[in-house]
């Protein structure tokens, strides 16, 4: 089991940035080299699920995930139930005041392929932290210009 987690601070409402948070449409615009769908149920409930790829050229990694908790505006979490990718990922949404928000993203992420997976994920650890990072970075900004509806 690894965990990770990084925030990021937000100059929107809180209702705001859970909206643009949960558009998963959109998410593509902000997260580095994904896709996202919901491919069952309305992706605003628990049960929906969704899908994420991230790679370049159709070579990557499909992440399928089910929501198991939908407490709007501040929390949702998810059960990633890929082979590669497993374990449980979590966004939160804090207010801050009448205009400020911050927007956590925590995962704790069950490790494949045994001892080699544990040595690889000491590798690859640090470009995904960077990687999520730059995704948040992108969030802020996404958020603090969300439209609903566009």
């Amino acid at each position: 089991m690894s965990d990770v987690a990084v925030s990021v601070e937000v100059a929107a409402p809180a209702g705001t940035t859970w909206l643009a948070l949960t558009d998963w449409e959109r998410q593509g615009e902000w997260i580095v080299g994904t896709d996202v769908r919901v491919v069952s149920g309305n992706g605003r409930s628990t049960g929906s699920r969704i899908e994420a790829f991230t790679g370049v050229g159709g070579v990557g990694v499909t992440d399928t995930m089910e929501i198991t908790t939908w407490e709007p505006p501040v929390r949702c979490t998810v059960r990633h139930l890929g082979r590669v990718v497993r374990g449980t990922g979590a966004f939160h949404v804090q207010a801050r005041g009448p205009q400020r928000s911050t927007f956590v993203w925590s995962e704790e992420l069950d490790l494949p392929f045994g001892p080699v997976g544990k040595a690889g994920w000491l590798l690859a650890k640090p470009a995904f932290v960077l990687g999520l990072r730059r995704s948040l970075d992108n969030f802020a900004r996404f958020a603090e210009s969300y439209e609903v509806g566009r």
